[in-house]
C-alpha cells in the first residue's frame, strides 16, 4: 500500500530548492533585483525566504509603514513563476524601537540590560515587543496571506537565548505556580534544604544568575524548561494573525543542529513543518565520516520530531564566515551533502545566502550568486546542477524513512546530565556518547528515529539508551512493557539515576530500569583521561563476538541480579566484575553496558549481532566501506536507496540480489563505483 505525506505546499509539490534572500539590502539599485530573477531561474531555483531581519525596511519609523517593495518583488516571484516563504521580522528590531522601549532590549543573567545591537536580542516576555510583532505580523497577514507567490511563514529566524528581566522572573514565578502548586512542593522538588535554600515567599525565587544562586539543580532544570516554554509561546504569539488570516499556510521556524537552549521536541508541537539549519565544517579531516554521522543524526533527529518530511531551510553552497576555518567545498560535496538532508528525510535543500551581502558581518558568507554577480562562477553551477537532480526526484516527496531502531534523547536528560556535578567534572561527553552509539548504526546503513521519553516505543525492534540520566518513572515503566512484549534494549552506564525533578532514585540505580535490565549499579567511577582499564568478553559468549577493548572516562560497578554476564573488567580492584550484561525478561532482553567502550568496533559488533538477531533491515544488504552509508526513503511500494560516500576515497560496493534502478541515469545497477564525495540515487521495489 502506498503511504507518503503530501507535499509541504499544494502550490509547490516538488523539491523545494532555493535560499535566504534579502532585496531590502538592494533598494537603491534596481538592477540587481532584476538579475536576481534571471539567476534564480538559470540555478533551478523555485522558493525563497524572504523579509527575515527587514523590520527596518518594513516600518522605518514608528507606525510607518513601507510595503511596495515586498509588494514588488512578490508580485514578480508570482509572475515569474517563483514563491517565497515569507518571514516575520522579528529576529531583529529597528533602532527606533529600542531607544523608545528600552524594555524590549534583554536582561542578561547579571541582571544589566543589553544595548541596542545583534539578532534575538529582545525579550520575549516584553509587553512592548508583544504588542509590536503582533501589530506588524497582523499587517502582514491581511497583505500577503492569499498572495499566490507565498507558500508559508517563516517566523522570525533562529531563536534562542533568554532573558532575565523584572517581566521574565514575574512570567517564572507564574510557571512555577501553575506547576507545583505551592511552595512546599517547590520546595521538596528542588530539595531546597541544601544549603538552607528553602523559600517562603514566591518573591525569593528567581532565575538562576553567576552572582546568586546556581547550585540547585531543579531550578536550574526548571529555568531551561521556562526559557523554552515562554519562547514556544512568543512563537505562538507570532503565528496567531498568520492563522487568523488563513489557517492553510504552514508555519515554521529554521531551527539549529542539537541546540542547547531550547527543547526542540516541545516547540515540535507548535510548528506545521520541521526546518533547519544545517552548516557542516567540511574537511577537517581526510574523512568526513564523523561530520556526517553528525549531521545525520540531527537529520534523523529533526525527521523524528513529527515523523515526517522536514525542510532544510539553511546550508551553505559553499562555505560560512563564522567558523574556526571556512573552507570550500570539493567538487562534489554540495550535491553530496544536500541529498544527504534528502535521504534522511528533507523535501527542501534551501541556502543562506542568495546574493553575499556587501557589508557588515556576512558579507563573506557563501551563497549562490558571489560578489561578482554573475553565473560564471563553480558554485553556482554546482547549486544549478543540484537543481536539476532535484527536479528528477519529485516520486521521493512525501516518502518516509522506515526505522526500525530508535536512540532515546530528551533535552532535559541533556541538561540535567551536564549539570550533574560529577562523576566527570572534566567531561562526561553526552552528546559524544550518544554519537558513539549512533555512529555504529549509521555505518551499517541501519535507518535510525531520534525518540523523546512521551514517543510510541512499540513500533521499534531496538531501542537504545545513552546515558538516560534523568528517567521518569513512566519511561522506565514503558520500556519494560517494550522489552516484555519483545523488544530489545542497549541501556549504558549512568542511566535511571533521577527523576524529572533531578531527585536521586532511593531505591537503587538504574531506578525504573533496575528489573528491566537485571541489574544494581553501587558505584560509578570517573577515570581520569591517561586511564584506561578494559572490558573483555569470553568465547562462545551469546553475541557471537569476542575479544578485549579499550574503556575510558567512566566504570561503574554494577551487580548481576537477574542478569547474564557477557563481559568483565580486566583490570583495578573491580577486574572480573561485570560490565556488560543481558537480562531476558517477557520475549525480549535488555543489555546494560557499564562502561564507555572507546573502541569504534565494539560497537559495530554489539549493534550488528542486536540488528540482526532482532531482524532490523538495513538500507542495503552489502557490506559499506568506513565512512560510506546508505539509507532509505518509500512510498510502501518503491523505496529510494541513497549511498553516500564521505570516506575521502573511492569505492566499489556490490549491491544485493534485489534489482536496483540508477534514478539518474535509468541504468539498471549491480555494483557501484563511488567516487570520493559521490552520492548514487538508487530505487528498487519496497521490502516494507
Amino acid at each position: 500500500m502506498t503511504k507518503r505525506y503530501p507535499p509541504i505546499s499544494a502550490k509547490l509539490p516538488v523539491f523545494m530548492h532555493g535560499a535566504d534572500y534579502n532585496p531590502d539590502q538592494w533598494l537603491h539599485d534596481p538592477s540587481i533585483f532584476e538579475q536576481d530573477i534571471r539567476l534564480m531561474k538559470l540555478a533551478n531555483c523555485n522558493v525563497m525566504a524572504i523579509g527575515i531581519f527587514s523590520w527596518a525596511a518594513l516600518e522605518p519609523e514608528e507606525g510607518r509603514f513601507e510595503f511596495g517593495w515586498l509588494d514588488h518583488v512578490l508580485d514578480t516571484f508570482a509572475a515569474n513563476g517563483l514563491y517565497a516563504w515569507l518571514a516575520t521580522p522579528s529576529g531583529a528590531r529597528p533602532a527606533w524601537m529600542s531607544q523608545q522601549y528600552p524594555e524590549v532590549l534583554r536582561v542578561g543573567p547579571n541582571r544589566v540590560r543589553n544595548l541596542h545591537g545583534m539578532r534575538h536580542n529582545h525579550c520575549y516576555t516584553s509587553p512592548v515587543y508583544r504588542e509590536k510583532t503582533a501589530i506588524m505580523n497582523t499587517k502582514i497577514a491581511e497583505r500577503y496571506a492569499h498572495h499566490p507567490a507565498v507558500v508559508g511563514w517563516h517566523i522570525s529566524n533562529e531563536f534562542g537565548g533568554e532573558c532575565h528581566c523584572e517581566f521574565c522572573q514575574k512570567a517564572f514565578r507564574g510557571w512555577l505556580k501553575e506547576k507545583y502548586g505551592s511552595l512546599e512542593a517547590l520546595n521538596r522538588a528542588w530539595w531546597t534544604t541544601f544549603w538552607s535554600h528553602t523559600y517562603n515567599d514566591w518573591s525569593q525565587v528567581e532565575s538562576p544568575a553567576p552572582h546568586g544562586e546556581t547550585m540547585v539543580h531543579g531550578q536550574n532544570l526548571d529555568w531551561r524548561r521556562f526559557v523554552s516554554d515562554q519562547t514556544i509561546d512568543f512563537y505562538k504569539h507570532e503565528t496567531k494573525p498568520l492563522k487568523a488570516a488563513n489557517p492553510e499556510l504552514p508555519c515554521t521556524t529554521n531551527m539549529m543542529d542539537l541546540f542547547y537552549g531550547l527543547d526542540y521536541r516541545s516547540f515540535a508541537e507548535a510548528l506545521d513543518v520541521i526546518s533547519w539549519d544545517a552548516y557542516p565544517t567540511w574537511h577537517e579531516a581526510a574523512s568526513d565520516g564523523s561530520i556526517a554521522a553528525w549531521f545525520a543524526f540531527n537529520h534523523d533527529l529533526f525527521r523524528s520530531l513529527k515523523g515526517k518530511p522536514f525542510m532544510l531551510m539553511e546550508s551553505t553552497p559553499s562555505l560560512t564566515n563564522w567558523q574556526p576555518v571556512s573552507k570550500l567545498k570539493r567538487p562534489g560535496m554540495h550535491k553530496l551533502s544536500s541529498l544527504q538532508a534528502v535521504a534522511h528525510g528533507s523535501d527542501t535543500v534551501q541556502y543562506f545566502q542568495w546574493r553575499k551581502s556587501r557589508g557588515s558581518s556576512e558579507k563573506f558568507h557563501g551563497a549562490v550568486v558571489d560578489h561578482v554577480g554573475h553565473e560564471h562562477t563553480r558554485v553556482f553551477q554546482d547549486v544549478a546542477e543540484l537543481g536539476a537532480t532535484l527536479s528528477k526526484l519529485t516520486d521521493v516527496i512525501g516518502t518516509t524513512v522506515p526505522a526500525e531502531t530508535a536512540i532515546l534523547f530528551d533535552w532535559d536528560n541533556r541538561w540535567a546530565v551536564n549539570d550533574a556535578q560529577g562523576p566527570r567534572n572534566s567531561g562526561i561527553h553526552y552528546e559524544n556518547t550518544v554519537m558513539q552509539h549512533y555512529r555504529a548504526l549509521w555505518e551499517m546503513g541501519v535507518p535510525t528515529d531520534i525518540v523523546g521519553s512521551g514517543d510510541d516505543f512499540a513500533k521499534y525492534k531496538l531501542l537504545l539508551l545513552p546515558m538516560a540520566y534523568l528517567l521518569r518513572a513512566e519511561t522506565g515503566a514503558k520500556i519494560e512493557k517494550f522489552v516484555r512484549e519483545g523488544g530489545t534494549v542497549a541501556v549504558t552506564y549512568w542511566s535511571g539515576v533521577v527523576d524529572e525533578n533531578d531527585l536521586c532514585y532511593l531505591d537503587g540505580f538504574p531506578g525504573p530500569l533496575r528489573t528491566t535490565v537485571g541489574i544494581w549499579a553501587e558505584e560509578i567511577e570517573g577515570l581520569h583521561d591517561h586511564e584506561r582499564n578494559v572490558i573483555t568478553l569470553a568465547e562462545g559468549n551469546p553475541l557471537g563476538f569476542a575479544g578485549t577493548f579499550e574503556v575510558r572516562e567512566i566504570c561503574e560497578l554494577i551487580h548481576a541480579e537477574t542478569a547474564e554476564t557477557l563481559g568483565v573488567y580486566g583490570s583495578d580492584f573491580y577486574a572480573g566484575r561485570p560490565a556488560l550484561t543481558v537480562n531476558r525478561l517477557g520475549k525480549g532482553q535488555a543489555y546494560y553496558l557499564a562502561a564507555r567502550v572507546s573502541d569504534p568496533r565494539f560497537y559495530e559488533s554489539f549493534y550488528g549481532k542486536l540488528a540482526a538477531d532482532a531482524g532490523i533491515r538495513r538500507a542495503i544488504d552489502a557490506a559499506l566501506p568506513e565512512g560510506v552509508t546508505a539509507t532509505v526513503r518509500t512510498d510502501g511500494e518503491r523505496d529510494y536507496v541513497f549511498v553516500m560516500n564521505f570516506s575521502g576515497r573511492e569505492h566499489s560496493i556490490a549491491l544485493d540480489d534485489q534489482s536496483y534502478y540508477d534514478l539518474e541515469s535509468g541504468e539498471n545497477v549491480t555494483e557501484l563505483f563511488m567516487p570520493m564525495n559521490s552520492v548514487r540515487l538508487l530505487k528498487r521495489l519496497s521490502r516494507s
